[in-house]
């Protein structure tokens, strides 16, 4: 089985080199987090309150731009990492099977989506929503896709695990408080619409595709075909790996418990 959502990348350079997209996507979260936590003279709440979703500054002052700048900003830490913890896990594979453009497209689009289908269902709420939570459902929405009519892109065991995981997700949308439910759900909708388009002439992910573009990137430089099979400093333990699926599955319902509590 390729591992879709293990990340086997040797260090954070070659994670940044395989997957700029989803890189910069990361950093953008963690920056505009610190920005509105942080820099003084009240930039931060200002930037956060113009950039943040509401409704009724879109239906009553056509504030447009409430539509995508929600996919960019977060609430606490827990938030800021929960997300990105979530494109690390998922956006690389889809990065690579998509390309760039039409990995950047899908994500914001999926989250527009979210941020609209929320709109429509209440265009004078007074609430303020933000996250990338949208975009994230619009991923996982492709995924399903995939599962269910493009089955030559993802085998059975990734089928199972992302498909688990979306399911412990979309329970935990409807139990966890201060959640924006219509924009998981849209987005997911989205996700799962843009489908046929978005997987039209796609290739199934593979880590020797990224081995070819580093080694074709270095000139001069000899590729040694045992790099990936050397020994690393830390391994993982065979009864971790066997069980790593359910690990993760386990932190993500605990996160969301302790959403709930605090």
């Amino acid at each position: 089985m390729i591992k879709l959502f293990i990340r086997t990348e040797r260090s954070i350079k070659d994670f940044i080199y395989f997957y700029p997209i989803v890189s910069i996507l990361i950093v953008i979260n963690i920056l505009l987090w610190f920005i509105v936590h942080f820099l003084p003279f009240d930039f931060g709440a200002y930037l956060f309150y113009s950039g943040a979703g509401h409704n009724f500054s879109i239906h009553e002052y056509g504030e447009y731009w409430r539509i995508i700048t929600p996919i960019f900003l977060h609430g606490d830490l827990m938030h800021t990492i929960f997300n990105s913890f979530a494109l690390v896990l998922f956006g690389p594979a889809l990065e690579q099977m998509l390309g760039k453009f039409k990995f950047i497209i899908a994500y914001l689009l999926t989250g527009i989506i979210g941020n609209i289908g929320t709109y429509l269902v209440n265009p004078t709420s007074m609430t303020f929503h933000i996250g990338a939570s949208g975009a994230i459902y619009g991923i996982f929405g492709i995924y399903i896709f995939m599962v269910l009519f493009r089955k030559h892109l993802i085998d059975a065991g990734n089928a199972q695990i992302v498909t688990t995981i979306f399911f412990i997700g979309l329970v935990m949308t409807f139990i966890r408080p201060g959640i924006n439910i219509f924009a998981h759900v849209f987005g997911f909708i989205g996700g799962v619409a843009i489908g046929p388009l978005i997987l039209n002439n796609v290739q199934p992910f593979s880590i020797y595709r990224n081995v070819r573009r580093q080694t074709s990137s270095s000139a001069g430089v000899q590729f040694d075909p045992n790099r990936w099979s050397r020994k690393r400093r830390f391994t993982i333990p065979p009864k971790i790996k066997k069980n790593l699926l359910w690990i993760i599955i386990g932190g993500l319902v605990i996160l969301g418990l302790l959403g709930r509590l605090f």
